[in-house]
């Protein structure tokens, strides 16, 4: 029976290197969508009920379209990168990678549906 320390089994297990960007991102990007979601809100909020000609108005203008287009980024790339997190926590071996990738196509194929859908109706 080998008898290793603490420090010995963790010899060459050592960092990814990437759990310190990864946090940040995911705090810059909760940042961004406390200031995003309102905006988001207030604007979607007031145009909400009204006649479809008057929705292609208001999203021709540049701000609601802005900020529209900027949650549907910033959400969706927030998302990934939550699921991200939680799959490597409770997904393991071969399954965790195609996981990883399917949740990253969902959200980049619902984030380019998202912004096909205001460049769509701005433009």
């Amino acid at each position: 029976m080998r008898y290793l320390t603490d420090r010995k089994r963790a010899m060459g297990m050592g960092s990814a290197k990437s759990g310190v960007h990864h946090f940040w991102a995911m705090k810059v990007q909760s940042v961004a969508l406390l200031i995003l979601i309102p905006l988001f809100v207030f604007t979607f909020g007031s145009i909400l009920g009204e006649s479809y000609e008057t929705v292609v108005a208001y999203y021709a203008r540049p701000f609601p379209a802005i900020v529209a287009a900027l949650t549907i980024i910033v959400g969706f790339k927030h998302f990934a990168d939550g699921c991200q997190v939680l799959i490597e926590d409770y997904v393991h071996g071969i399954a965790q990678k195609i996981t990883i990738i399917l949740v990253t196509c969902l959200s980049y194929g619902a984030m380019a549906t998202g912004l096909f859908a205001i460049a769509k109706l701005a433009l």
